[in-house]
């Protein structure tokens, strides 16, 4: 059946594929951040209404304007992540819903990475705010949202994760160590949420060019690093719906325009 043959009110399949994210709420913490910033304007850009989390209130403020310039509907939540409590969460959370009605994806961005040193001489603080902003944090969150996600008929929350191959070794800590937490994390919320309208995965880039990167990696001594909106795509494709068929997964992407 052609869309003109399409009964009323029937979905418009070249509508949805416009807008993949037309009438979703979706929250991106971090959103100031490198891959944060580039999937908060393809979110917009696919029809999302967004919240934007995070810490910075200027460059929050920033990546705001570029998704108006874009025609994009967002509003701003500013929160350190690294202070804030579940109480904080929860009244975001109530807040979100007041607002909108129900949130339809969340999209974990916001990390912390201090920068490469053997645990033996890691600052006790660095490495608990590497383990609570990279993995507590981010569960507090998503905690915080699921009773609102689970009223949607169909919800995705998706992590933002590194590659383990390279963050489990040496000199890593702290943020090396929660990722391999939130690989386990992403599984078991998965198992636990199977029966539910809210589902769970991860994505996994490759080397950006970001802050967080740079705090590792000297720029020209990491030529592989791509700018982090080729990842952003893959964003918006976990958070439709058509990241159902990803339910469960981390998935490993090769950067849009690589050929691949």
């Amino acid at each position: 059946m052609s869309a003109t043959d399409a009964a009323p009110g029937a979905a418009d399949p070249n509508q949805a594929e416009a807008a993949p994210l037309a009438g979703r709420v979706v929250l991106v913490a971090g959103a100031h951040g490198g891959l944060g910033r580039e999937a908060s304007l393809a979110c917009a850009a696919a029809g999302a209404k967004l919240v934007l989390l995070g810490r910075k209130v200027p460059r929050l403020k920033r990546v705001d304007e570029a998704v108006a310039r874009a025609g994009g509907d967002a509003v701003l939540y500013p929160l350190d992540l690294e202070g804030a409590g579940p109480d904080d969460y929860a009244e975001m959370a109530a807040r979100i819903g007041d607002a909108f009605g129900g949130l339809d994806g969340l999209l974990h961005c916001a990390a912390d990475m201090p920068g490469l040193t053997p645990l033996e001489h890691t600052d006790p603080a660095a490495f608990a705010r590497a383990i609570h902003v990279n993995l507590t944090a981010r569960w507090w969150l998503t905690q915080a949202c699921l009773p609102l996600m689970r009223k949607a008929e169909d919800a995705a929350v998706v992590f933002t994760v590194d590659d383990p191959a390279r963050t489990s070794g040496a000199y890593w800590g702290g943020y090396g160590i929660a990722q391999a937490g939130q690989e386990a994390m992403v599984s078991m919320l998965h198992a636990e949420l199977a029966g539910t309208p809210v589902r769970v995965s991860a994505l996994r880039p490759g080397p950006m060019r970001t802050r967080l990167r740079a705090s590792a990696y000297v720029e020209r001594n990491d030529p592989h690093a791509v700018d982090p909106a080729r990842y952003a795509r893959a964003c918006v494709h976990l958070l439709s719906r058509a990241g159902v068929a990803r339910r469960g997964q981390i998935w490993a992407p090769p950067p849009a325009g690589s050929g691949t």
